[in-house]
């Protein structure tokens, strides 16, 4: 298992930040990444988080996956691994 997390159907109000805060009951968060729209500059709604071990990625899957975060139900899987030749490219 991995240490990079998808994290979706998040509310528009959440931020890198509060992801960190929250996902840091699970161990230590490398990083937090909501995604943001270029357009508008609001959050779509999905961020991306790396956890230290994939020990702690695993906990975070059993600890946020369907659990409520601000009215909404959370969606925490494994990332998958971006595609061969995408350069860091995003788009969402």
């Amino acid at each position: 298992m991995g240490k990079r997390l998808y994290i979706g159907n998040l509310p528009y109000s959440a931020t890198d930040q509060s992801l960190r805060d929250t996902f840091s009951q699970c161990g230590t968060v490398e990083s937090a990444d909501v995604i943001m729209d270029r357009d508008t500059g609001r959050a779509k709604g999905f961020a991306f988080i790396e956890m230290s071990t994939p020990e702690e990625a695993l906990a975070a899957i059993k600890s946020f996956d369907g659990k409520d975060y601000e009215g909404r139900a959370l969606k925490v899987n494994e990332a998958k691994p971006r595609p061969a030749g995408d350069l860091g490219r995003r788009s969402y």
